[in-house]
């Protein structure tokens, strides 16, 4: 008889909005481990649950599954500080060009002129031709 704690990988990936391959990857990633019945299929328990939300977190804040498979390996994500302050860096990054990327969106919005008559359009396209 099935326990109300034992999910098929179907249902996981029902419940989560994934494909069924993106758990076997996960496991061939080393990043979830299921367990296995019987017939060698894969069962998944809540604890399972928490690690799949754990790895769409990770995911959501942009860690590779490299990194996330360093940082699921540790007993607290803190035991990886530069791991943590180099991502924390790169989000930093990312977050300036993306704001950037919406400053360039919302000027062309609002600018009547076409790109040869703006003045701040010209400058941008300037800025990104590279010097020889």
């Amino acid at each position: 008889m099935k326990s109300s704690a034992d999910f098929s990988i179907g249902e996981v990936a029902e419940r989560f909005g994934l494909a069924t391959h993106v758990l076997r990857h996960w496991e061939q990633a080393g990043l979830l481990v299921a367990d296995r019945d019987a017939f060698d299929r894969r069962r998944y328990r809540e604890e399972h649950l928490s690690q799949v939300a754990l790895i769409l977190l990770g995911k959501e804040a942009g860690f590779t599954l490299g990194q996330l498979r360093r940082l699921l390996s540790t007993s607290s994500p803190m035991d990886e500080p530069e791991l943590l302050r180099e991502h924390a860096r790169d989000l930093e990054r990312r977050i300036v060009q993306a704001q950037a990327a919406k400053e360039l969106i919302e000027h062309a919005l609002s600018c009547p002129l076409d790109f040869h008559e703006c003045e701040h359009a010209q400058q941008r396209i300037a800025a990104r031709i590279p010097a020889r």
